[in-house]
């Protein structure tokens, strides 16, 4: 892979990804691939092999990167797409913009993205990943993406482009979304930021916020989020049927299902990505032998295992 294209931006060989992923694990990536801006992103990407596996990643917040790391060149962006411009009740932010500050932008503006603010990660992965939140979710709000393809050529993607579904989104493997427009409703500037500061404390006071994480592990199988009312249902949670499995609190190696909150796995201490997912696994194994319902990643899982 010595034959890349040239760039204004920063190209580093071998380069781990444990440090940029918020569970602190991951091998290294082929190639780490930081783009000036998008010109550079795409005259990169149009120039590439096609031979070249290509993968796009955020902040690491929603990701376990196997200890043998990505055969593939990882684009990530930084400051270059992380502006976030606001006109009448369109709020269009850079894919790397992160979504608490998007959130908080918005309000200072009297737009109402607030749930927005508890959501860990950056622009591109909520519209990826069609984050949500107390039962609201970017796709209520999308309006456009702009991305360049696999090819280096840029698109604009509507939601009917995109097909989000709890949790997931049809983008194409390759390609990387630069910039997002969302509309949102109007409300006061005080108001919005006190319903994020309550949301903010109601997160730290029922989820491992201070742990090294990476959010839900697994997909709600109702096949929606918590509202986070009064009334919402409990039946058909993660976290229900883990910890009906008797999975609160259990452990491999230096990963452990959380005791506060069972649906978060963490880095204990000294965890390795195999540690990670393979207790991952043996909670989706144990679910189902005592419940019949099958749980679904919701943490990306990319890259080699180790090996022996």
């Amino acid at each position: 892979m010595s034959d890349l294209p040239k760039t204004r931006g920063k190209l580093t060989p071998d380069r781990p990804l444990c440090d940029l992923t918020w569970l602190r694990v991951g091998g290294p990536a082929d190639w780490l691939f930081q783009p000036a801006d998008g010109d550079d992103l795409a005259q990169f990407l149009g120039q590439l092999s096609r031979d070249i596996a290509v993968f796009p990643m955020g902040v690491g917040s929603n990701l376990i990167v196997r200890d043998g790391g990505l055969r593939a060149v990882v684009i990530r962006l930084g400051r270059g797409f992380n502006s976030i411009e606001i006109e009448g009740t369109r709020v269009t932010a850079g894919a790397a913009a992160l979504d608490a500050h998007v959130a908080r932008k918005a309000a200072d503006a009297g737009l109402d993205l607030t749930f927005l603010r508890t959501i860990p990660g950056a622009i591109g992965g909520a519209v990826r990943m069609n984050a949500g939140c107390y039962g609201h979710y970017t796709a209520d709000h999308f309006v456009s993406a702009e991305a360049v393809t696999r090819e280096g050529k840029r698109v604009t993607l509507t939601a009917q482009d995109l097909n989000f579904q709890y949790r997931q989104s049809d983008l194409p493997v390759g390609w990387v979304i630069t910039h997002a427009t969302f509309d949102a409703p109007k409300g006061a500037p005080e108001e919005l930021h006190a319903r994020m500061v309550a949301q903010l404390a109601k997160r730290d006071e029922t989820q491992p916020t201070k742990e090294r994480s990476a959010g839900s592990t697994f997909r709600n199988p109702a096949g929606f989020s918590s509202t986070g009312r009064a009334d919402d249902v409990h039946d058909l949670k993660a976290w229900k049927v883990i910890d009906e499995a008797g999975l609160r609190g259990a452990r491999r190696g230096g990963a452990q299902m959380s005791e506060k909150h069972p649906n978060f796995l963490i880095n204990a201490g000294g965890a390795t990505a195999a540690d990670l997912e393979g207790l991952g696994e043996e909670v989706r194994k144990r679910v189902f032998q005592n419940s019949g319902i099958e749980l679904h990643w919701e943490i990306m899982r990319v890259g080699e295992t180790a090996p022996n």
